[in-house]
């Protein structure tokens, strides 16, 4: 008996001892905070984990008791930060346990008052319930919804008072709490923050909705949506760009509002940056453009624009098949052809550089920006802005775009086989059900896809394999070929001497005609035919000046390239023999053609799998058959060194010796092999080397 009393009496003082007050637990924080690192960047448990609680302890609270009060209060607040900003919330919610979503908690926290509707349910829930017990709840609120619908309005009149007089009381309520709690309510939203400004599609639903709920009195605002949202998706271009024009009046006069907003609240932090968001979307932009008049983007090349001009006429053909036949098609052209569509492009660029040049001037500074990154110029010229400021003021008609002049495009990635299923399928799936939205047909294809049976699927994974194997071999061309495609760029074409005059004078004109362009362009026409040969001379010898330089450039174009790395054949050299046995047996395997099926790779990977189930014993003799043909090759390579002139023996060991030079890692297929060479044939050694490369 006496041990359970002294039992009793211990956990009764250990309850005692634990019942913490608000400055307790805000002193076991403030604790906690000193120990904490002050570099602490890690997860909180890791901090935690490391924490020594004997460090805590303070008044009459040991180490265990800080740690179990710790676990209790920290459960009550968000855990994925550091323990030092964890231990700030836990203050902040120790001080005010009732803030935010919390309020309603409170215990003089009045309850809102609930609605006729539901007055009527909760008095009717239980009669019916025993009625119709095999009903679920979902099933008895639909019926109990049908019969408030249908309830007189003098019944009705009844539940609606109640709610009228308990809302008043509420109201009192709670213009009382404010009263009592000012603290609890300061994180309520400002009312003087400006509205922010609405998308064009959200400025006429708020106008049409008035219009479709006096024709559809009875419609929920589900069916308002949906139908108002069809209507949207069909509305012209034309009555688009008027509620377009509303929303970006509404967007400017938000932005001087918000600045406003910001300099009388600077507590509130608010970054001016955030105001740059858009309301358009993108195609509400592309849009608008079109409208203020920036022109549509040529075609890349002659290429594209041929296909282009081809596939107006191809509507009734499937998408896959279309770049096939403008393949053939283009391939069947001739040179002259061809080239007359390139120069039709390189037109076309040059008109476009040039209404992209006014449209730009057109337009206020934080717009041009907006254009020239969608150009996807000012990260391949920085000085594009400040260049066309230049223009605008010396009149010199360049353009940002020159910046944007780069080697040919590189290969796009292959499409799957659910994406070349889906182009087949979706013009039909369009023409069958045109009520679809682009996400809805989107979904209702990739449904198909995986509903469709797996020898149906094989059709596509064959062109699906095709399509790769055709941009892995346009990748590796678009590789070799990247040095020669920058080496054959054209240089700039040469000016006439009436282009010259026009550029250094181009300025003043504009100023004249305050720049009017076609006005000073015509007037510079004029000056230009009206003035003497002698006037003209000095032009003239630009311009002879200018078609020197193009010359030069050209001729250094065609100049045939020097390759430093190309192999010399010399006649009747002997042909290098396998330096190991590895390659020996990789000669046997390429030249019984068993591997002309798999492609260079697949070859090497083949012949490495083979050579490993082969046995030591088969090993070692590819290895004698390699010396035997290295012995029979230095014989014959002295006999053929002696038969040759003496100057085409020394161009052998020169170009043998710069070779050595040159390579600085002689690679050899097996590294763990050796082989007993004489130091005079080292020269032979790199030879054949390249030689097994080549193979």
């Amino acid at each position: 008996m006496n041990g359970e009393t002294a039992m009793a009496e211990t956990t009764e003082l250990s309850t005692a001892k634990e019942d913490w007050s608000k400055e307790d637990v805000l002193g076991l924080l403030d604790c906690m905070r000193s120990i904490v690192p002050s570099n602490d960047v890690l997860k909180f448990k890791t901090t935690e984990s490391h924490m020594d609680w004997n460090k805590v302890t303070f008044a009459h609270y040991t180490g265990e008791m800080c740690k179990r009060k710790w676990s209790e209060i920290s459960h009550e607040v968000r855990k994925f930060r550091t323990l030092s900003e964890l231990i700030l919330d836990v203050q902040e919610n120790v001080k005010n346990p009732y803030k935010g979503k919390k309020l309603k908690n409170h215990p003089d926290f009045p309850k809102k008052p609930l609605t006729p509707y539901f007055r009527f349910f909760m008095e009717k829930r239980a009669k019916y319930a025993k009625l119709h017990p095999e009903m679920s709840n979902l099933d008895l609120t639909k019926i109990l919804s049908k019969k408030y619908k249908e309830l007189p309005e003098k019944k009705k009149m009844k539940y609606i008072q109640e709610f009228q007089k308990e809302k008043e009381d509420f109201e009192t309520s709670m213009a009382r709490f404010r009263e009592d709690h000012p603290d609890l309510l300061e994180s309520v939203k400002r009312t003087d923050a400006p509205e922010k400004p609405k998308t064009p599609q959200q400025l006429w639903y708020l106008h049409e909705k008035k219009a479709f709920m006096k024709l559809h009195p009875k419609a929920t605002m589900k069916d308002v949506k949906e139908a108002l949202g069809k209507q949207w998706s069909q509305l012209s271009d034309k009555k688009r760009l008027k509620w377009i024009g509303k929303s970006l009046e509404q967007r400017e006069l938000y932005e001087d509002a918000m600045r406003d907003y910001v300099l009388r609240h600077p507590e509130q932090s608010i970054s001016l940056d955030d105001l740059t968001k858009n309301t358009l979307t993108k195609a509400e932009r592309q849009l608008k453009d079109k409208f203020d008049g920036r022109p549509t983007k040529p075609p890349p090349n002659g290429y594209s624009l041929y296909c282009a001009e081809l596939m107006s006429n191809m509507k009734d053909i499937p998408s896959t098949e279309r770049m096939v036949l403008c393949s053939k098609q283009w391939k069947m052209l001739s040179q002259k052809e061809k080239d007359a569509y390139q120069k039709r492009c390189e037109q076309k660029k040059k008109e476009y550089e040039i209404n992209l040049h006014r449209f730009l001037l057109s337009l206020p500074e934080h717009e041009q920006q907006r254009v020239l990154s969608e150009e996807k110029m000012i990260g391949i010229h920085k000085k594009a802005a400040s260049n066309l400021k230049q223009s605008a003021v010396k009149g010199i008609t360049t353009s940002p775009l020159d910046a944007n002049k780069t080697t040919p495009d590189k290969p796009k990635r292959p499409i799957s086989a659910m994406f070349i299923f889906s182009e087949e399928k979706r013009k039909k799936l369009q023409e069958d059900e045109p009520e679809l939205s682009e996400s809805e047909l989107t979904r209702k294809l990739a449904r198909m896809w995986t509903e469709l049976s797996e020898k149906k699927k094989e059709k596509y994974r064959r062109l699906e394999a095709a399509a790769k194997a055709e941009s892995e071999q346009k990748r590796q061309g678009f590789g070799k070929g990247k040095g020669t495609a920058i080496r054959g760029k054209l240089p700039e074409p040469p000016k006439t001497a009436e282009e010259i005059w026009q550029q250094n004078v181009i300025g003043d004109y504009l100023a004249k005609y305050r720049s009017d362009r076609i006005k000073a362009i015509k007037a510079m026409e004029a000056t230009w035919s009206a003035m003497e040969k002698k006037e003209k001379l000095m032009w003239i010898k630009k311009a002879a000046e200018d078609q020197k330089r193009y010359e030069k450039e050209l001729s250094e174009i065609r100049a045939p390239a020097t390759n430093v790395n190309r192999k010399i054949k010399f006649e009747g050299e002997p042909k290098k023999p396998p330096m190991n046995g590895y390659q020996k047996f990789s000669q046997e395997l390429l030249t019984g053609g068993e591997l002309n099926h798999l492609n260079l790779k697949d070859r090497m990977v083949e012949i490495g799998k083979r050579w490993r189930k082969v046995t030591q014993a088969q090993k070692d003799r590819y290895k004698k058959m390699a010396e035997e043909q290295q012995c029979q090759y230095k014989i014959i390579l002295e006999a053929w060194l002696k038969s040759i002139s003496p100057q085409e023996r020394a161009a052998y060991k020169e170009y043998t010796s710069n070779k050595r030079r040159g390579t600085a890692k002689v690679s050899t297929p097996n590294p763990k092999m050796k082989i007993a060479i004489p130091a005079q044939n080292a020269s032979e050694t790199d030879d054949s080397d390249d030689d097994d490369d080549d193979d």
